[in-house]
């Protein structure tokens, strides 16, 4: 399989790493990086240099996102997506997938752990929809180079509880003003890999639930999984997909 990696950054050359560590232990099926992509070289981006590419894995910016993953569909290759910050466009982009007939694969975090902790945060959110008292908060830790804040992480987690229960709205920046609000407060440190922390509290109790990342290898082994699980698969998938966890 040949993919190229659309993003050179920290996750990029994470990612390449752990390809280079399963192909070092491979009889076959092993994974080829024809195609790095950063700042420096964003020209080389062309559809004649995607030629070939099995599968992109995107980790760029918000802000760019979109367009590389059209111009991926545009040249007939499936796409992981492991940026955030642009889900405001993601039905529009489900659409360009559906006309292409391509692939693609997004999630705003590829670790294992979060993503089992989605699923512990809808069946939470869904058992404290039936109890009074209890104020929801989420709290994340990431990096001082990470842009983006809150995380998309920590967004998807409010948006999974405010489908779960109707008691909140809305999400804000910080701490909640009122009761329909999920406040997410963030920050930055260095070294941090990733931190998130779900809080109920009532005057009389807590109930918390933490992940905390150590470093990035788990993040780069599930967008590792994630890329052999894509490959020659039509359609929009997320790592719910990857990891048999429960469908909405």
């Amino acid at each position: 399989m040949k993919i190229a990696l659309i993003g050179y950054g920290k996750m990029g050359r994470a990612v390449e790493a752990i390809i280079e560590e399963h192909n070092a232990v491979a009889t076959n099926d092993t994974i080829e990086i024809v195609l790095r992509i950063d700042l420096e070289n964003k020209e080389q981006f062309t559809p004649e240099s995607l030629t070939g590419v099995d599968i992109a894995v995107e980790f760029t910016g918000p802000e760019s996102a979109v367009d590389n993953i059209k111009k991926c569909l545009d040249a007939h290759v499936a796409v992981v997506v492991g940026t955030t910050g642009w889900y405001d466009r993601l039905e529009e982009v489900k659409q360009y997938v559906a006309d292409k007939d391509g692939a693609m694969l997004y999630t705003p975090n590829f670790s294992v752990g979060v993503n089992i902790l989605f699923d512990l945060n809808e069946k939470l959110a869904a058992i404290m929809q039936e109890r009074e008292g209890y104020q929801v908060t989420i709290s994340e830790s990431h990096h001082t180079e990470k842009l983006d804040a809150p995380s998309g992480t920590a967004i998807s987690m409010a948006q999974q509880i405010m489908a779960y229960n109707p008691q909140y709205t809305g999400w804000i920046k910080g701490k909640a003003v009122n009761d329909n609000e999920i406040g997410i407060v963030s920050f930055r440190e260095s070294g941090v890999p990733g931190t998130h922390v779900i809080n109920y509290i009532s005057h009389e109790d807590e109930i918390t639930v933490i992940h905390k990342a150590h470093n990035r290898r788990g993040f780069a082994t599930g967008a590792y999984n994630a890329i052999k699980w894509l490959s020659g698969k039509k359609g929009v998938f997320t790592m719910k997909d990857v990891l048999h966890l429960s469908q909405d």
